[in-house]
């Protein structure tokens, strides 16, 4: 009982966590949503994420192709090994890239058409 307790809080805290932006940082939803601006604007070449964006699209690439399923019948451990090493990267790259994004979104908002920045 009580270990199902603290499962419970656990999980209840890390739910917390992931919403609120840890660390008073973006929370998750916020920074999903800032994605598809973060390519646009890649694209259009206003943001100077372009090859860390890129670096990103390969790895999801990497990881959902059907390539990538034949290591893993023949190599098991180190065909799910690989996989485990690229979503990790991937996910602290999107965390901190996201949040690079938003504060580069606030800069720009801030900053007045037709002035200079000292």
């Amino acid at each position: 009982m009580a270990r199902t307790l603290q499962r419970t809080a656990a999980f209840t805290a890390l739910g917390k966590a992931l919403l609120s932006g840890s660390r008073g940082g973006p929370s998750i939803g916020k920074r999903l949503a800032a994605l598809p601006r973060m390519m646009r604007a890649t694209m259009r070449r206003e943001y100077d994420g372009g090859m860390r964006v890129a670096m990103m699209a390969a790895a999801t690439a990497y990881v959902v192709s059907p390539i990538d399923v034949v290591p893993e019948a023949f190599l098991l451990v180190v065909g799910l090994a690989d996989d485990a090493v690229m979503i990790t990267w991937l996910a602290g790259t999107v965390l901190a890239e996201t949040e690079r994004f938003l504060e580069w979104e606030k800069q720009r908002d801030a900053v007045l058409p037709g002035t200079t920045l000292p």
